[in-house]
């Protein structure tokens, strides 16, 4: 029997459910590079602010939540708004099924729709693979048409090792002289343009 596949926003009160896939990122890799794992409440408070402005989507397989993704602002200053850094994290046992680019092709839909222009990735990687991490998310990026922009050698410590960052970006659109006003992702909501949310 084929699996049902829904994407759609997430709501602060599924904190627990996100965590439990942010979970092992953070306590068994260096994919990301904080030490402690957040607690229920800071995450639900993650997840509020990010939904004040911009979409944070899941990922259901079969009414289960398998993975989310979603966008923050890129830096604060009102310079930068048509840029983000997305983020995507897939749950442990549901890597390597397409669930990825399933959910990062819906959030590009969404922030173009918004006026956002410039999608950017913050990602940890490693000159060797290593039991904490390898280089498959810059892989993924580059397979959703993301491409290398920046390098930073040396500069997360975890796990007793030193690990590189780079940023990888993606131009959604062209960059008109006067730009569009970026959306709230609420107001698209609101609109019906968003489908299903």
């Amino acid at each position: 029997m084929d699996s049902e596949i829904r994407i759609r926003m997430a709501s602060p009160e599924e904190a627990g459910a996100l965590l439990e896939i942010y979970r092992p990122y953070v306590a068994k890799t260096a994919i990301s590079f904080e030490y402690q794992v957040p607690s229920p409440e800071e995450f639900r408070n993650r997840i509020g602010h990010i939904l004040d402005r911009y979409p944070w989507l899941v990922l259901e397989r079969d009414q289960e939540i398998a993975g989310y993704a979603y966008a923050a602002p890129f830096k604060e200053r009102a310079a930068y708004d048509w840029a983000v850094e997305t983020t995507i994290y897939i749950g442990w046992e549901h890597r390597g099924r397409g669930y990825g680019r399933m959910i990062y092709q819906k959030l590009e839909e969404i922030l173009a729709r918004q006026n956002i222009l410039n999608l950017n990735a913050c990602i940890a990687c490693t000159r060797l693979d290593d039991p904490y991490l390898t280089n498959a998310s810059m892989e993924f990026h580059r397979h959703m048409g993301y491409r290398l922009v920046g390098e930073f050698r040396q500069c997360g410590y975890k796990f007793g090792r030193w690990y590189d960052m780079v940023w990888m970006e993606k131009l959604l659109g062209t960059h008109p002289e006067q730009p569009r006003p970026v959306i709230p992702v609420s107001e698209l909501a609101g609109s019906g343009i968003v489908a299903g949310f």
